[in-house]
């Protein structure tokens, strides 16, 4: 796949969720399309459905109506188990807070998606690969109590690139950290964006993340529409 051809399509999709006494219309008509190696950031205020189309981007929910299609094919065909393996080895998630396992090690942490692929040969080499490019390669046998915040938030972004996914989605993902700690994760994420060639897509409060990113989009009464 190179950098022209589409990782996720969506085709006119709509989301509500019901409600009393009509559903609740959270995204009307979204078409977009993200390519591989590309960098987008999504904002919006608090509420006007920015996770919500992480969600279905990821494939954690699914659309009232529409088609999203990952890599070509219809996510909507694939069985529940077909979309776990899916998600686990096309899709990378980090989330604004970083759900690191408080008993397990750093490297161990990283390890988690790769246990479920059951092909573990060079996994470990490259969890401490990973973990050098976010700058902690002297703390693999830490565990997340002795982390600062922007440091576990970068055990959570190397353990979502353990499989070598097409897409990372990243929600939030500097909003529990300071400015200095947050300017850091954005330009690692752009440095593995870079080396890994993963389509990247950020939700975002922060123009200043946003704009990093090489195209912008903002949520505005529940459709898609380009923010310079």
């Amino acid at each position: 796949m190179n950098s022209e051809d589409p990782v996720i399509v969506l085709k006119g999709v709509f989301k509500d969720y019901p409600g009393t006494p009509e559903p609740v219309k959270v995204l009307h008509d979204i078409s977009l399309s993200v390519n591989s190696g590309e960098r987008l950031a999504i904002v919006g205020p608090s509420g006007c459905g920015k996770s919500t189309l992480l969600n279905l981007m990821g494939t954690l929910d699914e659309p009232s109506s529409g088609q999203i299609l990952f890599k070509g094919q219809d996510v909507s065909k694939q069985s529940p188990a077909g979309l776990a393996a899916l998600r686990n080895r096309e899709i990378g998630f980090v989330f604004q807070l970083h759900h690191l396992l408080p008993q397990c090690t750093v490297l161990e942490n990283v390890l988690v998606p790769a246990l479920l692929v059951r092909e573990t040969d060079g996994f470990q080499q490259r969890a401490a690969y990973l973990l050098e490019c976010v700058g902690l390669k002297d703390r693999l046998d830490h565990r997340p109590g002795q982390l600062s915040g922007g440091e576990r938030q970068r055990v959570a972004v190397a353990r979502a690139l353990i499989n070598r996914p097409s897409l990372l989605l990243a929600d939030e993902p500097t909003g529990s950290l300071n400015q200095e700690s947050a300017e850091e994760l954005v330009d690692m994420l752009l440095h593995l964006n870079r080396e890994e060639g993963m389509a990247l897509v950020v939700v975002t409060h922060s123009q200043s993340v946003a704009g990093r990113m090489e195209r912008m989009l903002e949520i505005r009464g529940g459709t898609l529409v380009p923010r310079e």
